[in-house]
């Protein structure tokens, strides 16, 4: 059973006047504990970027860098071809946008999190993972990189020594191997099904499959997504759920300090 656990929100996916989603970052922001912020590719402007990174400083929220396709119409859910260089260049050029944005609050970025397609396309692409991992240990070799447990990102980032952050996807559907069922529409789900699907995963370490097999979930962050209908309903119950059970909410680099604090207690 976990005593504590991250809780991570895809946010600033906005353009302008355009908005998506019925809840506000304002009022998510106090519920969770790790931000990634969307960097105008996906999703999100200057002007958005700003104004996120500055309410994630102001609640003391983890900043993340959240790239993805550069699909404003698709929001990054559809898989745009490119070379490798070409995509992680594209990768590149929005995280250095967030970081400056972060340095102007005065607050690092904690961590990367690619977003939906993109995601999906480096979790099992073993050759654009090592690139994108690369990267990482030149430019930020202390940043966490979020991804699946068991993904080529996961095990690009191990055999690299880039600290990772494994997540569960609160609002999303598992299949028999473990990944999420990638879906551009998740509906309006209902919250105290997410919450004790969150319980059981945090206490029991399962989660059901669409086709109704339990499987073991190894996780570090509870994920959980800002457009889906209902997102400040689903978060308040996920809390409230994890509250009653005893299991903190803490930030990811709060969590994992601890955790390697205590190995290497045992181990001595």
């Amino acid at each position: 059973m976990k005593e504590a656990v991250d809780i991570n929100c895809d946010m600033g996916e906005a353009f302008g006047r355009w908005r998506i989603g019925d809840a506000h970052d304002e009022e998510l922001i106090s519920l969770i504990s790790s931000a990634n912020i969307a960097t105008g590719f996906h999703a999100g402007d200057p002007n958005l970027m700003d104004e996120t990174v500055r309410i994630a400083a102001a609640h003391g929220v983890g900043v993340g860098a959240h790239p993805g396709y550069n699909d404003l119409q698709g929001f990054g859910r559809r898989k745009i071809n490119g070379t490798s260089r070409e995509i992680i260049n594209d990768l590149i050029y929005q995280v250095g946008a967030l970081r400056e944005f972060a340095r102007r609050h005065g607050v690092p970025v904690q961590h990367v999190k690619p977003h939906g397609a993109l995601y999906m396309e480096l979790a099992a692409n073993t050759d654009l993972s090592q690139i994108f991992i690369q990267y990482m240990r030149t430019a930020a070799p202390n940043m966490f990189v979020f991804c699946m447990d068991g993904s080529a990102t996961c095990l690009a980032a191990q055999e690299a020594g880039q600290p990772i952050v494994r997540e569960f996807y609160a609002d999303r559907d598992y299949g028999d191997t473990g990944w999420i069922v990638f879906t551009r529409d998740a509906g309006r789900p209902d919250p105290k099904a997410i919450a004790r699907k969150v319980i059981r995963a945090c206490t029991e370490g399962l989660v059901r499959t669409v086709n109704g097999t339990d499987i073991p979930i190894v996780f570090d962050s509870i994920c959980f997504h800002s457009d889906t209908l209902g997102a400040l309903d689903i978060v308040r119950h996920m809390r409230e759920a994890l509250v009653a059970e005893g299991i903190k909410v803490a930030p990811v680099s709060q969590i994992l300090n601890s955790d390697a604090a205590r190995r290497s207690h045992e181990q001595a």
